[in-house]
């Protein structure tokens, strides 16, 4: 398949935060692919420290959707996949590895048809570790709510590039004002 850079701009630009779900399953398939698609993300040394824990039963779902406010759209989600890394193997990046392996499943869904929302798990580790069964060097750095979109989320504003673009040196403006 030959993509053209402007879809492949376009494809990065159209990706949204989805927290409204279609209750339609995803079928094991599609979840396996976004998994293994997840799996080339880039590591530091390439430790690949990450495991992936797909959560489809409600009862468990729910009590992870009931840890924070912001991770309400777990609940209403047909399935959510937990990224946990190995602190013991990537001592010094796993929350860095495990957030590009995040990046990464949201990616592969966004070019499945499927629709994420990145929920922060940093703040409640313990209680995730316990309602997955994950033993204690993994840590659990994101939760995504993955399924078909029931809505279309439109663009949230952005910070210019004129703010927060540099040369060299902070505060230096790569683009002149």
């Amino acid at each position: 398949m030959s993509c053209r850079v402007e879809d492949l701009l376009e494809f990065l630009l159209t990706r949204r935060s989805v927290r409204q779900f279609k209750p339609d399953p995803v079928p094991d398939d599609v979840l396996l692919k976004v998994l293994d698609l997840a799996r080339y993300a880039p590591s530091a040394g390439n430790r690949q420290p990450w495991v992936f824990v797909v959560v489809k039963d409600p009862e468990v779902k729910d009590k992870l959707a009931s840890l924070r406010p912001g991770a309400a759209p777990l609940a209403r989600a047909p399935a959510g996949i937990v990224v946990a890394c190995d602190k013991d193997t990537s001592q010094l990046s796993y929350q860095v590895d495990c957030a590009c392996a995040t990046m990464y499943i949201m990616l592969a869904a966004h070019a499945l048809g499927l629709g994420t929302v990145w929920i922060q798990a940093l703040a409640n580790t313990e209680e995730i570790q316990k309602l997955v069964g994950l033993p204690e060097n993994y840590v659990p750095v994101a939760i995504v709510a993955i399924g078909y979109p029931a809505e279309k989320p439109q663009p949230r504003p952005r910070k210019p590039l004129e703010e927060i673009a540099y040369l060299n040196r902070y505060g230096v403006k790569l683009i002149p004002s």
